[in-house]
């Protein structure tokens, strides 16, 4: 900044160093203060204008005293003493008198009126007694219209310029060219014209200076109206910058300050031991090097840049943050004029980020073990279905082996072994003997049958065995560390899903349709896709069954998407969702269901922006389903070292 613009603006920065005055100025202040000794006190607190014109009037004033005692000095050797003399005495004592009601008034409108009418009684006295005929137009009438309009104003000036002029273009040479009275050294007519252009001169005088002062008075007003609008927008700018717990400086080109507000002045203290000084560079004193460090920002800054830092310091026990801004100031050309420092406390919202940060981890293995919770939900039903079916498969064995015929054979065994010597005879002569042989071929007709309902039952018991191993293996296998990224089939994932759940879509006779794409393996993480589809399967199983529908109808996607991205989406006719509803859907506690906690929507939300994608819903209204889009990254190759 200019050392021009510093000075201007020590006026609104107290304090600041300003260039010294020079001597001649000084003389001329000490001399001008010492008129005021002729002012009352109500016109020395004038504006500067005013007050100016009051000066003026008291030097006329003076100046016309000091060629009245002149005058009266050389009554003596002046041959129209008996003129002179008394018009010097009388203008003396009007100016006296003036002087005295610009000491005891608190208007200078009479004082200028005497001023101004002893010059002219003093000129038309002067001229009248004189057999000389160019004093009409002497240079004291010229001046007399200018002082008029500057001391009593255009309208009293106008009047005693036209009297002036009215004198001076007729009576004037009325007087020298009326024969008998007076006989002219020079033609009547020229005498005629010369003042008649003095008359005019004067009223030309008259109006050069009522156009100088109407412009004068118009620019002052404008002036003033800027001033003031000046000091209005300071009082506010200043009350914004003061009232700002901001901390808020400006430098000019050369890195000194020229303002700084309370709070840059109390942090400075507190830290540094010193305020800024207006003049000074900023007293920055650190041994951490970040004296140095802003130092460069702001000569960087004063190049045009915007620069930014973050003062990470010690201030007690706390650690205090300050993030600094640092700004140029341009003039009109466009070339920097210094910079602004802007510096803002954001210890507070810097612990807080720290906190919500621990809250979001928190949250985040709350919402994993409530979708570990979910997966082991689904895998008790499922397993919980199948050990049904397993005990219902053993009981049935049980009653199976219990019906046996075991006791009948046992039975024909000990006959054949009582009659073991005379077999023949047993079986052909004996009763018993001749029913044998058809019992025992009914017998393993029979057992023969058991063996093979035993069989099938041994066949559904081991399925369900099998069943189980598998929920738990693919269980064990989706139960690993969350955030580890993998390469693995989408649609596989959803199958699983869709196995965990698939008891409870058998028992609610919800139909399933799958509509899948061939898209190749993604990098995903499997824990945190696998919570997202078990969430949205388990809301759209609910819908469902709360809509009451015969043809329940659940469809999964799987669709590539333009900029290399993957749709899956999970699509339901059921209950619908409203309008209202659809715009909280994800926010955190909102839920539509009685014992809903409104917590797997917005967690489903925040692991899809964790894996780099997005969750959204649409539904066209109650009764109308509802479908959930997640978009995912199409990353199909691991990320190389």
């Amino acid at each position: 900044m200019s050392r021009t613009s510093i000075v201007e603006m020590g006026q609104a920065a107290p304090g600041l160093i300003t260039p010294q005055e020079p001597s001649s100025r000084k003389t001329e202040g000490q001399f001008l203060s010492r008129l005021d000794v002729f002012l009352s006190e109500p016109l020395r607190r004038t504006p500067l204008e005013e007050h100016g014109r009051y000066r003026l009037l008291v030097c006329i004033a003076l100046g016309l005293m000091v060629v009245d005692v002149l005058a009266l000095l050389f009554l003596p050797f002046n041959p129209q003493a008996w003129n002179d003399g008394p018009v010097a005495f009388v203008s003396l004592l009007l100016n006296v008198l003036a002087l005295v009601f610009l000491r005891r008034r608190s208007s200078h409108e009479l004082s200028a009126l005497l001023v101004c009418w002893t010059i002219a009684g003093a000129f038309v006295v002067s001229s009248l007694t004189s057999s000389w005929p160019y004093t009409a137009s002497h240079a004291a009438g010229m001046l007399l219209p200018a002082l008029s309009v500057y001391l009593v104003g255009p309208r009293s000036g106008l009047v005693l310029t036209v009297l002036m002029s009215l004198y001076v273009g007729i009576l004037h040479p009325l007087r020298f060219t009326t024969p008998g009275v007076v006989s002219p050294p020079i033609p009547a007519g020229h005498l005629w014209m010369l003042d008649t252009f003095a008359a005019l001169c004067m009223l030309g005088i008259w109006a050069v200076s009522w156009l100088h002062t109407s412009a004068r008075e118009h620019a002052q007003a404008a002036r003033e109206q800027a001033l003031r609008t000046l000091r209005e927008s300071e009082r506010k700018l200043h009350s914004l910058i003061e009232n700002t717990d901001d901390q808020v400086c400006s430098l000019d080109i050369e890195g000194r300050v020229i303002i700084a507000n309370s709070a840059m002045r109390r942090a400075f203290r507190e830290r540094h031991g010193r305020e800024p000084v207006p003049g000074e560079p900023l007293p920055i004193h650190d041994p951490a090097g970040i004296q140095e460090k802003i130092r460069q920002r702001i000569r960087q800054a004063i190049t045009g840049q915007s620069v930014r830092i973050e003062d990470i310091h010690k201030q007690g026990e706390r650690v205090q943050v300050v993030d600094i801004s640092i700004k140029p100031v341009f003039g009109e050309d466009g070339q920097p004029q210094g910079v602004t420092l802007f510096g803002r406390d954001v210890t507070e919202r810097r612990e807080a980020e720290t906190k919500l940060g621990e809250m979001h981890r928190t949250l985040l293995d709350v919402s994993r073990q409530a979708g570990m919770a979910e997966m082991a939900t689904g895998l008790m039903h499922n397993v919980g279905n199948t050990l049904n079916s397993v005990n219902v498969s053993a009981s049935l064995i049980t009653d199976r082996l219990r019906g046996l015929r075991v006791g009948g054979l046992i039975r024909a065994a000990e006959l054949l072994r009582e009659h073991e010597g005379d077999l023949c005879t047993f079986l052909a002569t004996d009763p018993r003997g001749q029913q044998l042989p058809a019992y025992l071929i009914a017998l393993s007709g029979q057992l023969a049958e058991d063996q093979q309902a035993l069989l099938a039952e041994q066949q559904t018991l081991t399925d369900g065995l099998d069943h189980v191993k598998s929920i738990v293996t693919m269980q064990q296998g989706h139960a690993r560390v969350a955030g580890m990224m993998e390469l693995m089939s989408v649609t596989r994932l959803i199958d699983d899903a869709l196995r965990l759940h698939a008891v409870s879509f058998e028992r609610a006779k919800i139909d399933i349709h799958r509509e899948y794409a061939e898209v190749p393996p993604i990098l995903l993480d499997r824990h945190k896709l696998l919570q997202i589809l078990l969430n949205l399967l388990s809301n759209a199983r609910h819908a469902l069954i709360d809509s009451g529908r015969p043809d329940k109808r659940l469809t999964l996607r799987v669709q590539p998407a333009p900029e290399d991205r993957l749709h899956i989406q999970v699509s339901d006719n059921g209950k619908g969702i409203c309008a209202e509803h659809l715009a909280r859907l994800f926010t955190q506690g909102f839920t539509t269901k009685k014992d809903g906690h409104g917590f797997g929507l917005h967690i489903s939300a925040l692991a899809a922006i964790e894996m780099a994608g997005s969750l959204t819903c649409d539904s066209a209204g109650p009764g109308q389903g509802a479908t959930f889009t997640l978009e995912l990254p199409m990353q199909c190759e691991e990320p190389r070292s």
